[in-house]
């Protein structure tokens, strides 16, 4: 019990990540900008799939998670929709290569989603998400 005690505390001195993307390229250059410009030590959780990703999501419990809409077997759409958020307190960034007015107008209509961001993220958008 002591080790794990240990894992859970250290794991809540750091910011954790969540990011959901079939392309492993993205997430890896989403891992490495926020990695590089965020002062906090930071663990991600990287899935391809976003029906993976929630089932562990409750567990893992995020301060931010990254989410592409289109991918296969489950969308983000179909994530958001299946997402408890009484259960998990994530900020919600949808972060996708669409630039479709619609996309971005039901984004809107989620209440748990902070905010609409097209790939690839930028430095601007993490000094605005993590306050820096």
């Amino acid at each position: 019990m002591g080790f794990m005690y240990f894992k859970l505390e250290f794991l809540n001195l750091m910011l954790t990540i969540v990011l959901i993307d079939d392309d492993p390229i993205s997430t890896f250059v989403t891992e490495k900008l926020i990695s590089r410009n965020v002062t906090e030590p930071c663990t991600f959780f990287k899935y391809q799939s976003a029906k993976q990703a929630l089932k562990e999501i409750y567990s893992i419990r995020p301060n931010y998670l990254f989410l592409d809409l289109n991918m296969p077997e489950m969308n983000g759409w179909d994530f958001l929709d299946s997402f408890n958020s009484d259960q998990n307190q994530a900020q919600i960034y949808i972060l996708s290569s669409s630039v479709d007015d619609r996309d971005i107008s039901k984004a809107r209509n989620y209440s748990i989603v902070k905010d609409y961001l097209s790939k690839p993220l930028i430095k601007k958008y993490i000094k605005s998400i993590f306050s820096l």
